[in-house]
């Protein structure tokens, strides 16, 4: 059931969203150097490897780790790509990926290859066994705040709790969270 839905809402989203999405696309490509998306290595159902879109918010020469390794992330970031991240923007091609069954609306969001201590820790639990998510109880909990242990207590949360109910929680949750631009660091 849970497919069918994220399926489903996703096509929907991508087909109402078109026009926003070109414009991006646009704007992306008429102000900064590069394609228009990033296609990054992260962390699957069965930590199998994906390639996961997102609009590229930062320039072409920003080293590949997560943003909050970065000694000064904002070196970085192009001038569409800090409203893109504010509003989390560059996050909507991922439905192309639950569309295809890489990812999920709602689960734990899809660690990056070299997250060796997340990849780790979430497999000990068995929260490797869901499809990762556009969004999860971890986000809505603090985001890239959150410590790793902290992280995956969250995903293991979801893990034992996963319901449609609460997936409907967190994605209202969410969109209340990027409405108010809250937990965004970069």
């Amino acid at each position: 059931m849970k497919r069918v839905i994220d399926f489903s809402i996703s096509l929907c989203a991508l087909f109402v969203l078109l026009i926003p999405l070109l414009l991006i696309a646009v704007g992306i490509k008429l102000t900064s150097k590069g394609t228009v998306f990033y296609w990054s290595n992260r962390v699957g159902k069965n930590n199998e490897i994906f390639k996961m879109p997102k609009f590229r918010t930062m320039r072409i020469d920003a080293p590949a780790v997560a943003t909050h390794l970065l000694e000064d992330p904002d070196q970085y970031v192009t001038g569409i790509g800090r409203i893109l991240r504010k509003f989390s923007l560059d996050e909507l091609p991922q439905l192309i990926s639950i569309v295809k069954g890489d990812m999920s609306l709602v689960g734990p969001r899809p660690a990056l290859f070299n997250q060796d201590d997340l990849i780790e820790q979430r497999t000990r639990k068995g929260i490797h066994r869901l499809t990762p998510g556009l969004t999860g109880w971890a986000q809505i909990n603090g985001r890239d705040k959150l410590p790793v242990p902290e992280k995956v207590a969250y995903d293991n949360y979801y893990l034992l709790h996963q319901s449609i109910s609460l997936d409907m929680k967190i994605i209202l949750r969410t969109a209340l969270k990027v409405i108010f631009c809250e937990g965004v660091t970069h």
